[in-house]
């Protein structure tokens, strides 16, 4: 795992063309072969329900079936991420732009004629290479995972190795898309018109990256100051924003540098990456908080803890602190004390903010009905493009491009594990404040509070025990919406 993540960490950093992902399974074939999967089924069938011993074999299964896939699937990695690393999108003019740097110009272009000329090249692209290599690992993943006969099918293989119902959340989410229609049909075109001055009905997938954008708060958030400001607030929090040099902040321009951040835990918790490509503005801000979530949790888990519950489990966990952190955005508090943001513009902010929030559930709610049907097989591969444009511009109002409908997918439902870490940061949120008031965030008692009884636990626990644990209470999305309806007033 360590020489796996250093590799997906150094591709992704731009520090090397592409991750060598196929000699580390060669190396290690024994630990991925028939036997070691059958071994991991015979311990998690023989242990009792609800044992520690039955919770360790199946996040050991989970990880089994997934490296089984990953190993034979591995060709086809290293070719994507050799792509993205490499490929350039050329315009209809003859300019020529990195693929990785395309959702960087998109946001930042005032100019909605560019924005197009690039979303219509890229797409083009996409269709003609990168879609079909996603296409070909999306068949053969739910192909590899089906035929090593756990369950009937990707779907109650994913459930049972994840103690994760997909029919439950699929309910809640056509549930909250139901709930938020109105708000979203009211805020919908009063942010496209003020902020994009064009007609809601025409607006598309790169017309929303640059009204998320936000630049007109530019100004409160300046780059030179954003690492200083949001280690400042952690250390106020009583807790070492570095973890005594165990974090290493990756945060300058590198062209082959992917546009997405990411962390990468190498060696948990000794070594961890926060990766970022600056895109400006509030949304590296928002970014870097996000990943700091990240590297903290997995800085500070437990040592001693067993290999599945440092390096495996429920991702729902770790993306939830990810977003407790980048939810300071949407505090006036936090907000008034660490940014630039005046007392003037505090209103416009945090109701965008909440727009924003909104939009982004939205859209998580649709990509994960959709995922069901990419990964559950009721849908020839050949409809899914036209499902994927109609569920993700239905939800959100931005028409949406076929291209997109397998490489807009992170594979193994992880937005199953995004939606339900947004329920449980909501939790997390409102057990921080009732424990050290509205201004948890720079409480000297909160932060050793998250250290042990959140970041040490790695991921043993699953986002609704954990919850339950926590707070009391189930997952639902009633306090997001609640939260965005107080954003949006």
């Amino acid at each position: 795992m360590e020489e796996l993540t250093r590799e997906y960490y150094l591709s992704g950093a731009g520090l090397k063309p592409t991750a060598e992902l196929q000699p580390l399974y060669r190396q290690y074939s024994d630990i991925l072969s028939e036997d070691s999967l059958a071994l991991a089924l015979e311990a998690f069938r023989a242990a009792t329900p609800g044992s520690e011993e039955h919770r360790q074999a199946r996040i050991l299964l989970e990880w089994q079936a997934d490296s089984q896939s990953g190993r034979v699937l591995a060709p086809l990695d290293e070719r994507e991420i050799a792509w993205e690393t490499s490929a350039m999108v050329t315009l209809a003019d003859g300019t020529r732009l990195q693929f990785e740097r395309t959702p960087i110009e998109i946001a930042n272009s005032a100019d909605r004629s560019w924005r197009l000329a690039i979303e219509k090249a890229r797409s083009t692209l996409l269709e003609a290479e990168l879609a079909p290599l996603r296409r070909e690992r999306f068949q053969r993943e739910r192909d590899i995972i089906e035929r090593l006969g756990l369950a009937s099918g990707y779907n109650a293989t994913w459930e049972l190795l994840t103690g994760i119902s997909l029919g439950d959340l699929r309910a809640q989410c056509e549930q909250f898309l139901r709930d938020t229609q109105a708000a979203w049909d009211e805020t919908f075109p009063e942010f496209v018109k003020r902020v994009l001055h064009i007609d809601p009905k025409i607006a598309t997938r790169s017309d929303a990256l640059a009204l998320f954008r936000a630049h007109e708060f530019d100004a409160a958030f300046p780059a030179r100051a954003m690492e200083e400001q949001v280690q400042r607030q952690v250390r106020e929090m009583g807790v070492d924003p570095l973890a005594a040099g165990r974090i290493r902040l990756d945060t300058s321009e590198r062209e082959g540098k992917r546009s997405r951040a990411f962390c990468a835990p190498v060696r948990v918790p000794d070594e961890v990456y926060l990766v970022l490509r600056p895109h400006g503005g509030q949304t590296d801000w928002s970014t870097f908080l996000h990943e700091l979530g990240h590297a903290l949790h997995f800085a500070y888990a437990r040592p001693d803890y067993p290999f599945e519950y440092r390096w495996l489990g429920d991702n729902s966990v770790t993306e939830s602190y990810a977003m407790l952190f980048d939810h300071h955005m949407d505090d006036a508090g936090w907000l008034q004390r660490y940014t630039e943001l005046g007392e003037s513009g505090m209103r416009a902010f945090l109701r965008s903010a909440g727009f924003e929030e909104l939009h982004y559930l939205r859209r998580y709610c649709a990509k994960f009905i959709y995922e069901t049907h990419l990964y559950g097989g009721d849908v020839p591969f050949d409809s899914l493009p036209d499902l994927y444009v109609e569920l993700l511009s239905k939800a959100t109002n931005f028409q949406y491009s076929r291209s997109e409908a397998f490489v807009d997918v992170d594979p193994h439902y992880y937005s199953a594990r995004y939606l339900r870490a947004w329920q449980l940061q909501a939790l997390l949120s409102e057990t921080l404040r009732q424990r050290y008031d509205e201004d948890w965030w720079r409480n000297p008692r909160a932060g050793p509070w998250m250290v042990q009884s959140l970041f040490s636990e790695g991921q043993r626990e699953l986002a609704h025990e954990q919850a339950k644990r926590v707070s009391g209470r189930e997952l639902s999305f009633a306090p997001l919406v609640r939260e965005i309806e107080k954003l949006l007033t």
